[in-house]
Protein backbone atom coordinates (compact mmCIF):
# COMPACT_ATOMS: atom_id res chain seq x y z
CA UNK A 1 0.00 0.00 0.00
CA UNK A 2 1.51 3.33 -1.04
CA UNK A 3 0.60 6.87 -0.25
CA UNK A 4 1.41 10.18 -1.89
CA UNK A 5 4.68 11.72 -0.74
CA UNK A 6 3.88 15.24 0.47
CA UNK A 7 6.56 17.22 2.36
CA UNK A 8 5.31 17.95 5.86
CA UNK A 9 5.20 21.46 7.26
CA UNK A 10 7.52 20.47 10.11
CA UNK A 11 10.10 18.82 7.83
CA UNK A 12 13.71 19.30 8.80
CA UNK A 13 14.58 18.97 5.13
CA UNK A 14 12.17 19.14 2.20
CA UNK A 15 12.54 19.17 -1.58
CA UNK A 16 9.93 20.39 -4.03
CA UNK A 17 10.03 19.60 -7.72
CA UNK A 18 13.72 18.76 -7.52
CA UNK A 19 15.03 17.90 -10.98
CA UNK A 20 18.46 17.06 -12.37
CA UNK A 21 19.21 16.77 -16.09
CA UNK A 22 22.37 15.49 -17.74
CA UNK A 23 21.89 16.67 -21.31
CA UNK A 24 18.66 15.05 -22.47
CA UNK A 25 18.74 12.44 -19.70
CA UNK A 26 16.58 13.27 -16.66
CA UNK A 27 18.05 11.51 -13.61
CA UNK A 28 15.63 13.09 -11.11
CA UNK A 29 12.27 14.35 -12.30
CA UNK A 30 10.20 16.68 -10.10
CA UNK A 31 10.89 14.94 -6.78
CA UNK A 32 8.90 15.95 -3.69
CA UNK A 33 10.18 14.65 -0.37
CA UNK A 34 10.11 15.64 3.29
CA UNK A 35 12.17 14.31 6.21
CA UNK A 36 10.82 15.10 9.67
CA UNK A 37 12.90 15.88 12.73
CA UNK A 38 13.70 12.71 14.64
CA UNK A 39 12.78 10.47 11.71
CA UNK A 40 14.65 7.63 10.02
CA UNK A 41 13.47 7.86 6.43
CA UNK A 42 14.29 5.18 3.85
CA UNK A 43 14.98 6.04 0.23
CA UNK A 44 14.31 2.98 -1.92
CA UNK A 45 14.72 2.21 -5.61
CA UNK A 46 16.55 -0.09 -7.95
CA UNK A 47 19.98 0.83 -9.28
CA UNK A 48 19.66 3.79 -11.62
CA UNK A 49 16.40 5.00 -10.05
CA UNK A 50 17.94 8.38 -9.15
CA UNK A 51 18.75 7.86 -5.45
CA UNK A 52 22.43 8.75 -5.68
CA UNK A 53 21.72 11.80 -7.85
CA UNK A 54 19.13 13.03 -5.35
CA UNK A 55 21.38 12.73 -2.30
CA UNK A 56 24.30 14.31 -4.15
CA UNK A 57 22.10 17.37 -4.66
CA UNK A 58 21.20 17.37 -0.97
CA UNK A 59 24.89 17.21 -0.04
CA UNK A 60 26.05 19.89 -2.48
CA UNK A 61 27.92 17.59 -4.87
CA UNK A 62 25.52 18.32 -7.74
CA UNK A 63 23.50 21.45 -8.47
CA UNK A 64 19.77 20.96 -9.21
CA UNK A 65 18.51 21.85 -12.68
CA UNK A 66 15.15 22.88 -11.23
CA UNK A 67 13.14 22.84 -8.00
CA UNK A 68 14.14 23.85 -4.49
CA UNK A 69 15.59 22.50 -1.26
CA UNK A 70 14.26 23.75 2.07
CA UNK A 71 16.14 23.42 5.36
CA UNK A 72 13.95 24.01 8.41
CA UNK A 73 11.39 25.64 6.14
CA UNK A 74 13.80 28.08 4.47
CA UNK A 75 14.93 27.71 0.83
CA UNK A 76 18.67 27.07 0.63
CA UNK A 77 21.31 26.71 -2.08
CA UNK A 78 23.75 23.96 -1.10
CA UNK A 79 26.76 24.74 -3.24
CA UNK A 80 29.26 22.30 -1.78
CA UNK A 81 29.67 19.49 0.76
CA UNK A 82 31.19 22.08 3.09
CA UNK A 83 28.02 24.15 2.87
CA UNK A 84 25.95 21.04 3.58
CA UNK A 85 28.02 20.26 6.67
CA UNK A 86 27.60 23.82 7.96
CA UNK A 87 23.83 23.42 7.68
CA UNK A 88 24.07 20.20 9.69
CA UNK A 89 23.98 17.57 6.93
CA UNK A 90 26.46 14.69 7.02
CA UNK A 91 26.81 11.92 4.46
CA UNK A 92 28.37 8.49 4.07
CA UNK A 93 28.80 7.65 0.38
CA UNK A 94 28.56 4.13 -1.00
CA UNK A 95 31.78 4.78 -2.94
CA UNK A 96 34.36 6.09 -0.56
CA UNK A 97 35.81 9.60 -0.75
CA UNK A 98 39.12 8.78 0.90
CA UNK A 99 42.76 9.56 0.08
CA UNK A 100 44.70 6.31 0.16
CA UNK A 101 48.07 7.93 0.95
CA UNK A 102 46.71 9.54 4.12
CA UNK A 103 46.00 8.00 7.51
CA UNK A 104 42.54 7.40 8.95
CA UNK A 105 42.84 10.46 11.20
CA UNK A 106 44.11 12.66 8.36
CA UNK A 107 41.17 11.67 6.16
CA UNK A 108 38.71 12.47 8.94
CA UNK A 109 40.45 15.82 9.57
CA UNK A 110 39.78 16.95 5.99
CA UNK A 111 36.06 17.27 6.70
CA UNK A 112 36.38 18.90 10.14
CA UNK A 113 37.33 22.34 11.46
CA UNK A 114 41.00 22.92 10.54
CA UNK A 115 41.60 24.28 14.05
CA UNK A 116 41.16 20.86 15.65
CA UNK A 117 44.46 19.09 16.29
CA UNK A 118 45.17 15.79 14.58
CA UNK A 119 45.86 14.10 17.92
CA UNK A 120 42.44 15.15 19.24
CA UNK A 121 40.77 13.89 16.06
CA UNK A 122 42.62 10.57 16.39
CA UNK A 123 41.56 10.20 20.02
CA UNK A 124 37.91 11.07 19.31
CA UNK A 125 37.77 8.79 16.26
CA UNK A 126 39.27 5.89 18.23
CA UNK A 127 36.80 6.40 21.08
CA UNK A 128 33.85 6.68 18.72
CA UNK A 129 34.90 3.62 16.73
CA UNK A 130 35.13 1.56 19.93
CA UNK A 131 31.75 2.82 21.10
CA UNK A 132 30.04 1.77 17.85
CA UNK A 133 31.89 -1.53 17.47
CA UNK A 134 33.67 -0.34 14.31
CA UNK A 135 37.33 -0.89 15.18
CA UNK A 136 39.75 1.55 13.53
CA UNK A 137 43.41 2.41 13.94
CA UNK A 138 43.61 6.21 13.43
CA UNK A 139 47.28 5.88 12.45
CA UNK A 140 46.69 3.29 9.71
CA UNK A 141 47.03 4.35 6.08
CA UNK A 142 43.86 3.93 4.02
CA UNK A 143 45.77 2.15 1.24
CA UNK A 144 46.40 -0.72 3.65
CA UNK A 145 42.79 -1.15 4.76
CA UNK A 146 40.05 -3.49 3.55
CA UNK A 147 36.84 -2.20 2.03
CA UNK A 148 35.01 -2.91 5.27
CA UNK A 149 37.50 -0.86 7.27
CA UNK A 150 37.23 2.01 4.78
CA UNK A 151 33.47 2.02 5.23
CA UNK A 152 33.99 2.32 8.97
CA UNK A 153 36.06 5.49 8.42
CA UNK A 154 33.21 7.06 6.46
CA UNK A 155 30.66 6.26 9.15
CA UNK A 156 32.85 7.52 12.01
CA UNK A 157 33.77 10.66 10.05
CA UNK A 158 30.12 11.53 9.51
CA UNK A 159 29.17 10.88 13.13
CA UNK A 160 32.05 13.03 14.42
CA UNK A 161 30.43 16.04 12.71
CA UNK A 162 27.40 15.73 15.01
CA UNK A 163 24.89 16.34 12.18
CA UNK A 164 21.17 17.14 12.45
CA UNK A 165 20.63 14.98 9.35
CA UNK A 166 22.88 12.13 8.29
CA UNK A 167 22.56 10.52 4.85
CA UNK A 168 23.69 6.89 4.81
CA UNK A 169 24.17 5.16 1.45
CA UNK A 170 24.35 1.36 1.97
CA UNK A 171 26.05 1.73 5.37
CA UNK A 172 25.83 -1.93 6.42
CA UNK A 173 26.94 -3.54 3.16
CA UNK A 174 30.36 -4.38 4.61
CA UNK A 175 29.44 -4.74 8.29
CA UNK A 176 28.87 -7.92 10.26
CA UNK A 177 25.40 -8.50 11.71
CA UNK A 178 26.78 -7.56 15.13
CA UNK A 179 28.31 -4.32 13.79
CA UNK A 180 25.06 -3.53 11.99
CA UNK A 181 23.14 -4.04 15.25
CA UNK A 182 25.43 -1.53 16.97
CA UNK A 183 24.91 0.93 14.11
CA UNK A 184 21.13 0.55 14.42
CA UNK A 185 21.40 1.28 18.13
CA UNK A 186 23.31 4.45 17.27
CA UNK A 187 20.71 5.51 14.72
CA UNK A 188 17.90 4.94 17.19
CA UNK A 189 19.77 7.06 19.74
CA UNK A 190 20.18 9.84 17.17
CA UNK A 191 16.46 9.66 16.45
CA UNK A 192 15.62 9.89 20.16
CA UNK A 193 17.71 13.08 20.31
CA UNK A 194 15.64 14.63 17.52
CA UNK A 195 18.16 14.02 14.74
CA UNK A 196 17.12 12.64 11.37
CA UNK A 197 18.49 9.97 9.06
CA UNK A 198 18.00 9.45 5.33
CA UNK A 199 18.73 5.76 4.89
CA UNK A 200 19.49 4.15 1.53
CA UNK A 201 19.70 0.37 1.57
CA UNK A 202 18.89 -2.62 -0.58
CA UNK A 203 18.57 -4.76 2.55
CA UNK A 204 14.83 -4.48 2.95
CA UNK A 205 14.75 -6.29 6.29
CA UNK A 206 16.86 -3.44 7.69
CA UNK A 207 14.46 -0.87 6.30
CA UNK A 208 11.54 -2.65 7.95
CA UNK A 209 13.40 -2.86 11.23
CA UNK A 210 14.57 0.73 11.73
CA UNK A 211 12.80 3.09 9.31
CA UNK A 212 9.70 5.16 10.13
CA UNK A 213 8.81 5.96 6.52
CA UNK A 214 10.01 5.02 3.05
CA UNK A 215 9.94 6.89 -0.24
CA UNK A 216 10.26 4.87 -3.45
CA UNK A 217 11.92 6.15 -6.64
CA UNK A 218 11.61 4.54 -10.05
CA UNK A 219 13.14 5.99 -13.22
CA UNK A 220 13.84 9.28 -11.47
CA UNK A 221 10.32 9.84 -10.14
CA UNK A 222 8.65 9.31 -6.79
CA UNK A 223 6.24 6.42 -7.30
CA UNK A 224 4.99 6.11 -3.75
CA UNK A 225 5.65 6.18 -0.03
CA UNK A 226 4.78 3.80 2.77
CA UNK A 227 5.31 2.73 6.33
CA UNK A 228 7.84 -0.07 5.74
CA UNK A 229 6.83 -1.81 8.98
CA UNK A 230 3.47 -2.54 7.37
CA UNK A 231 5.07 -4.06 4.27
CA UNK A 232 6.99 -7.24 3.50
CA UNK A 233 10.40 -7.46 1.78
CA UNK A 234 8.59 -8.85 -1.28
CA UNK A 235 6.08 -5.99 -1.41
CA UNK A 236 8.84 -3.39 -0.96
CA UNK A 237 10.87 -5.01 -3.76
CA UNK A 238 7.78 -4.99 -5.97
CA UNK A 239 7.31 -1.26 -5.33
CA UNK A 240 10.95 -0.65 -6.31
CA UNK A 241 11.06 -2.58 -9.58
CA UNK A 242 7.41 -2.49 -10.63
CA UNK A 243 7.06 -6.26 -10.69
CA UNK A 244 7.83 -9.33 -8.60
CA UNK A 245 11.54 -10.10 -8.17
CA UNK A 246 12.41 -13.56 -9.47
CA UNK A 247 13.55 -16.05 -6.86
CA UNK A 248 16.91 -17.72 -7.50
CA UNK A 249 16.52 -21.37 -8.48
CA UNK A 250 18.97 -23.17 -6.23
CA UNK A 251 21.53 -25.62 -7.58
CA UNK A 252 21.33 -29.12 -6.12
CA UNK A 253 24.49 -30.56 -4.60
CA UNK A 254 25.60 -33.58 -6.62
CA UNK A 255 28.51 -35.99 -6.90
CA UNK A 256 31.77 -34.11 -7.16
CA UNK A 257 33.03 -33.46 -10.66
CA UNK A 258 36.63 -32.85 -11.70
CA UNK A 259 38.57 -30.49 -9.43
CA UNK A 260 38.93 -27.28 -11.43
CA UNK A 261 40.38 -24.95 -8.77
CA UNK A 262 42.61 -26.01 -5.90
CA UNK A 263 44.68 -24.37 -3.18
CA UNK A 264 47.02 -26.61 -1.19
CA UNK A 265 48.48 -25.27 2.06
CA UNK A 266 48.52 -21.80 0.53
CA UNK A 267 50.40 -19.40 2.80
CA UNK A 268 51.03 -15.77 1.96
CA UNK A 269 52.84 -13.30 4.20
CA UNK A 270 51.07 -10.02 4.94
CA UNK A 271 52.19 -7.48 2.34
CA UNK A 272 51.75 -4.52 4.71
CA UNK A 273 51.62 -4.10 8.49
CA UNK A 274 47.82 -3.90 8.23
CA UNK A 275 47.22 -6.76 5.80
CA UNK A 276 46.24 -10.31 6.79
CA UNK A 277 48.53 -13.27 6.21
CA UNK A 278 47.03 -16.41 4.68
CA UNK A 279 47.87 -19.49 6.74
CA UNK A 280 47.79 -22.97 5.18
CA UNK A 281 44.62 -22.35 3.16
CA UNK A 282 43.41 -25.48 1.40
CA UNK A 283 40.33 -25.78 -0.78
CA UNK A 284 38.98 -27.64 -3.79
CA UNK A 285 36.24 -26.46 -6.11
CA UNK A 286 34.80 -29.11 -8.41
CA UNK A 287 33.00 -28.75 -11.71
CA UNK A 288 29.35 -28.00 -11.00
CA UNK A 289 30.05 -26.75 -7.47
CA UNK A 290 29.66 -23.33 -5.84
CA UNK A 291 31.94 -23.00 -2.83
CA UNK A 292 31.02 -19.90 -0.85
CA UNK A 293 33.46 -18.40 1.63
CA UNK A 294 31.92 -16.40 4.46
CA UNK A 295 33.75 -14.08 6.82
CA UNK A 296 33.91 -10.69 8.46
CA UNK A 297 35.59 -7.97 6.38
CA UNK A 298 39.35 -7.80 6.81
CA UNK A 299 40.00 -11.49 7.58
CA UNK A 300 41.96 -12.29 4.43
CA UNK A 301 39.28 -12.31 1.74
CA UNK A 302 41.13 -9.81 -0.44
CA UNK A 303 44.44 -11.59 0.03
CA UNK A 304 42.84 -14.92 -0.92
CA UNK A 305 41.29 -13.43 -4.05
CA UNK A 306 44.63 -11.89 -5.04
CA UNK A 307 46.43 -15.23 -4.61
CA UNK A 308 43.82 -17.23 -6.54
CA UNK A 309 43.51 -14.68 -9.36
CA UNK A 310 47.25 -14.19 -9.86
CA UNK A 311 47.08 -10.50 -9.11
CA UNK A 312 49.77 -11.27 -6.54
CA UNK A 313 51.51 -14.50 -7.61
CA UNK A 314 52.93 -16.67 -4.83
CA UNK A 315 56.33 -18.35 -4.49
CA UNK A 316 55.07 -21.94 -4.41
CA UNK A 317 53.85 -22.76 -7.90
CA UNK A 318 52.03 -25.90 -6.70
CA UNK A 319 50.02 -24.10 -4.02
CA UNK A 320 47.40 -22.97 -6.57
CA UNK A 321 46.16 -25.16 -9.42
CA UNK A 322 43.66 -24.29 -12.14
CA UNK A 323 42.31 -27.17 -14.22
CA UNK A 324 45.03 -29.45 -12.83
CA UNK A 325 47.87 -27.08 -13.81
CA UNK A 326 50.11 -25.40 -11.20
CA UNK A 327 49.72 -21.63 -11.52
CA UNK A 328 51.01 -20.17 -8.25
CA UNK A 329 53.70 -18.13 -9.99
CA UNK A 330 51.57 -17.22 -13.02
CA UNK A 331 49.88 -13.85 -13.47
CA UNK A 332 46.20 -13.12 -14.02
CA UNK A 333 46.31 -13.16 -17.84
CA UNK A 334 48.05 -16.55 -17.92
CA UNK A 335 45.37 -17.91 -15.59
CA UNK A 336 42.67 -16.48 -17.85
CA UNK A 337 44.23 -18.40 -20.75
CA UNK A 338 43.50 -21.58 -18.79
CA UNK A 339 39.79 -20.73 -18.74
CA UNK A 340 39.49 -18.83 -15.46
CA UNK A 341 37.53 -15.64 -14.83
CA UNK A 342 37.81 -13.19 -11.94
CA UNK A 343 35.55 -10.48 -10.47
CA UNK A 344 37.26 -8.37 -7.76
CA UNK A 345 35.49 -6.65 -4.89
CA UNK A 346 35.97 -3.01 -5.85
CA UNK A 347 34.15 -1.97 -9.02
CA UNK A 348 35.75 1.40 -9.67
CA UNK A 349 39.47 1.42 -10.41
CA UNK A 350 39.92 -2.32 -9.95
CA UNK A 351 37.27 -4.21 -11.93
CA UNK A 352 36.70 -1.27 -14.28
CA UNK A 353 38.36 1.97 -15.38
CA UNK A 354 35.71 4.58 -14.63
CA UNK A 355 36.93 7.06 -17.27
CA UNK A 356 36.79 4.55 -20.16
CA UNK A 357 33.69 3.35 -22.04
CA UNK A 358 32.28 -0.12 -21.41
CA UNK A 359 33.70 -1.42 -24.70
CA UNK A 360 37.27 -0.50 -23.72
CA UNK A 361 36.75 -2.09 -20.31
CA UNK A 362 35.62 -5.26 -22.07
CA UNK A 363 38.80 -5.42 -24.16
CA UNK A 364 41.05 -4.72 -21.15
CA UNK A 365 39.58 -7.69 -19.28
CA UNK A 366 40.18 -10.15 -22.11
CA UNK A 367 43.27 -12.31 -22.34
CA UNK A 368 45.41 -12.07 -25.47
CA UNK A 369 43.77 -15.21 -26.81
CA UNK A 370 40.24 -13.89 -26.15
CA UNK A 371 41.02 -10.63 -27.95
CA UNK A 372 41.53 -12.45 -31.25
CA UNK A 373 37.77 -12.34 -31.77
CA UNK A 374 38.03 -8.55 -31.83
CA UNK A 375 41.02 -8.27 -34.19
CA UNK A 376 40.69 -7.36 -37.86
CA UNK A 377 42.02 -9.71 -40.56
CA UNK A 378 44.94 -11.09 -38.58
CA UNK A 379 46.29 -7.60 -37.99
CA UNK A 380 47.60 -7.81 -34.43
CA UNK A 381 46.74 -4.70 -32.46
CA UNK A 382 43.99 -3.49 -34.83
CA UNK A 383 40.72 -3.79 -32.93
CA UNK A 384 37.41 -4.09 -34.80
CA UNK A 385 35.33 -1.65 -32.78
CA UNK A 386 32.11 -3.00 -34.26
CA UNK A 387 32.86 -6.47 -32.85
CA UNK A 388 33.66 -5.06 -29.41
CA UNK A 389 30.54 -2.89 -29.44
CA UNK A 390 28.43 -5.89 -30.47
CA UNK A 391 29.80 -7.91 -27.54
CA UNK A 392 29.18 -4.96 -25.19
CA UNK A 393 25.55 -4.80 -26.32
CA UNK A 394 25.13 -8.56 -25.95
CA UNK A 395 26.46 -8.54 -22.38
CA UNK A 396 24.33 -5.52 -21.49
CA UNK A 397 21.20 -7.17 -22.83
CA UNK A 398 21.83 -10.51 -21.13
CA UNK A 399 22.48 -8.88 -17.75
CA UNK A 400 19.85 -6.11 -18.13
CA UNK A 401 22.43 -3.33 -17.76
CA UNK A 402 20.60 0.03 -17.64
CA UNK A 403 22.69 2.76 -19.26
CA UNK A 404 22.17 6.21 -20.74
CA UNK A 405 23.83 5.51 -24.10
CA UNK A 406 25.09 2.76 -26.36
CA UNK A 407 28.62 2.75 -24.94
CA UNK A 408 28.82 5.09 -21.94
CA UNK A 409 31.74 5.60 -19.59
CA UNK A 410 31.88 2.92 -16.91
CA UNK A 411 31.82 5.63 -14.24
CA UNK A 412 28.47 6.94 -15.48
CA UNK A 413 26.64 3.72 -14.58
CA UNK A 414 25.04 3.18 -11.19
CA UNK A 415 26.90 0.75 -8.94
CA UNK A 416 24.53 -2.14 -9.54
CA UNK A 417 24.45 -1.73 -13.30
CA UNK A 418 28.25 -1.56 -13.49
CA UNK A 419 28.43 -4.70 -11.32
CA UNK A 420 26.04 -6.51 -13.67
CA UNK A 421 28.24 -5.58 -16.63
CA UNK A 422 31.45 -6.69 -14.87
CA UNK A 423 29.96 -10.05 -13.92
CA UNK A 424 28.44 -10.42 -17.39
CA UNK A 425 31.79 -9.62 -18.97
CA UNK A 426 33.33 -12.67 -17.24
CA UNK A 427 30.33 -14.93 -17.84
CA UNK A 428 30.42 -14.07 -21.55
CA UNK A 429 33.65 -16.08 -21.78
CA UNK A 430 31.93 -19.14 -20.23
CA UNK A 431 34.89 -19.69 -17.89
CA UNK A 432 35.60 -23.15 -16.54
CA UNK A 433 36.53 -21.46 -13.24
CA UNK A 434 35.07 -18.25 -11.82
CA UNK A 435 36.31 -16.54 -8.66
CA UNK A 436 34.13 -13.63 -7.54
CA UNK A 437 34.59 -11.41 -4.49
CA UNK A 438 31.42 -9.76 -3.04
CA UNK A 439 29.30 -10.33 -6.19
CA UNK A 440 26.30 -8.20 -5.17
CA UNK A 441 27.76 -5.60 -2.82
CA UNK A 442 25.53 -2.51 -2.88
CA UNK A 443 23.17 -3.65 -5.63
CA UNK A 444 19.38 -3.73 -5.55
CA UNK A 445 17.18 -6.80 -5.16
CA UNK A 446 16.52 -7.21 -8.87
CA UNK A 447 20.20 -6.89 -9.85
CA UNK A 448 21.28 -9.19 -7.02
CA UNK A 449 18.79 -11.84 -8.11
CA UNK A 450 20.04 -11.67 -11.71
CA UNK A 451 23.72 -11.92 -10.70
CA UNK A 452 23.12 -14.80 -8.28
CA UNK A 453 21.07 -16.70 -10.83
CA UNK A 454 23.85 -16.22 -13.39
CA UNK A 455 26.38 -17.74 -10.96
CA UNK A 456 24.08 -20.70 -10.28
CA UNK A 457 23.51 -21.22 -14.01
CA UNK A 458 27.26 -21.14 -14.67
CA UNK A 459 27.86 -23.86 -12.08
CA UNK A 460 24.92 -25.86 -13.38
CA UNK A 461 26.56 -25.81 -16.83
CA UNK A 462 29.64 -27.50 -15.35
CA UNK A 463 31.91 -24.66 -14.24
CA UNK A 464 33.54 -24.40 -10.82
CA UNK A 465 32.52 -21.23 -8.96
CA UNK A 466 34.13 -19.74 -5.85
CA UNK A 467 32.12 -16.94 -4.20
CA UNK A 468 33.61 -14.80 -1.45
CA UNK A 469 30.78 -12.95 0.30
CA UNK A 470 29.86 -11.25 3.55
CA UNK A 471 26.14 -11.58 2.81
CA UNK A 472 24.85 -14.73 4.52
CA UNK A 473 21.53 -14.54 2.68
CA UNK A 474 23.48 -14.63 -0.58
CA UNK A 475 25.66 -17.50 0.58
CA UNK A 476 22.71 -19.70 1.52
CA UNK A 477 20.95 -18.76 -1.72
CA UNK A 478 23.72 -19.87 -4.10
CA UNK A 479 26.17 -22.19 -2.33
CA UNK A 480 26.44 -25.94 -2.57
CA UNK A 481 29.23 -25.85 0.03
CA UNK A 482 30.31 -23.26 2.60
CA UNK A 483 33.62 -22.47 4.32
CA UNK A 484 34.53 -19.59 6.64
CA UNK A 485 37.70 -17.48 6.65
CA UNK A 486 38.93 -16.03 9.96
CA UNK A 487 42.27 -14.30 10.53
CA UNK A 488 43.65 -15.77 7.31
CA UNK A 489 42.65 -19.37 8.09
CA UNK A 490 39.98 -21.25 6.16
CA UNK A 491 37.65 -23.76 7.80
CA UNK A 492 36.87 -27.13 6.28
CA UNK A 493 34.05 -26.73 3.74
CA UNK A 494 30.69 -28.27 4.66
CA UNK A 495 27.60 -28.93 2.55
CA UNK A 496 25.39 -25.83 2.67
CA UNK A 497 22.46 -27.93 3.89
CA UNK A 498 24.43 -28.82 7.03
CA UNK A 499 25.44 -25.24 7.88
CA UNK A 500 23.49 -22.77 10.00
CA UNK A 501 23.98 -19.06 10.72
CA UNK A 502 24.97 -20.00 14.25
CA UNK A 503 27.71 -22.33 13.05
CA UNK A 504 28.99 -19.75 10.58
CA UNK A 505 29.02 -17.11 13.31
CA UNK A 506 31.09 -19.34 15.60
CA UNK A 507 33.53 -20.11 12.77
CA UNK A 508 33.80 -16.38 12.04
CA UNK A 509 34.91 -15.98 15.63
CA UNK A 510 37.83 -18.30 15.04
CA UNK A 511 36.47 -21.59 16.39
CA UNK A 512 37.29 -24.78 14.49
CA UNK A 513 34.63 -27.13 13.14
CA UNK A 514 35.36 -29.53 16.02
CA UNK A 515 34.75 -26.80 18.58
CA UNK A 516 31.64 -25.60 16.73
CA UNK A 517 30.15 -29.09 16.85
CA UNK A 518 30.97 -29.29 20.58
CA UNK A 519 29.27 -25.90 21.12
CA UNK A 520 26.19 -27.12 19.23
CA UNK A 521 25.99 -30.32 21.27
CA UNK A 522 26.41 -28.36 24.50
CA UNK A 523 23.68 -25.89 23.47
CA UNK A 524 21.25 -28.79 23.05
Amino acid sequence: MTENEVPRADSLLAVRGLTKRFGTFVACNGIDLGIGAGEIHALLGENGAGKSTLVKMLFGVLAPSDGEILWKGTPVAIGSPGAARKLGIGMVFQHFSLFEALTVAENIALSLDPGISLSRIADEAAALSREYGLPLDPKAHVADLSVGERQRIEIVRALLQNPSLIILDEPTSVLTPQEADRLFETLEKLRSEGRSVLYISHRLEEVQRICDRATVLRHGKVTGACDPRKETPASLARMMVGSDVAAVTHIERRDAGVVQLEAAKLSVAARTPFAVALKDVSLKVHAGQILAIAGVAGNGQGELFDALSGEYPVADNESVRIRQKPVGRLGINQRRLLGAGFVPEERHGHAAVSGLPLSDNLVLARSQSDRKAFLAGGFLGLIRHSAVLSATRRISAEMDVRKSGDDPLAGSLSGGNLQKFIVGRELDRQPAVLVVNQPTWGVDAGAASRIRQALVDLARSGSAVLVISQDLDEIFEVATDIAVISEGRLSEPSPAAEMTREKIGLLMGGLTHRHVEAESVHAH
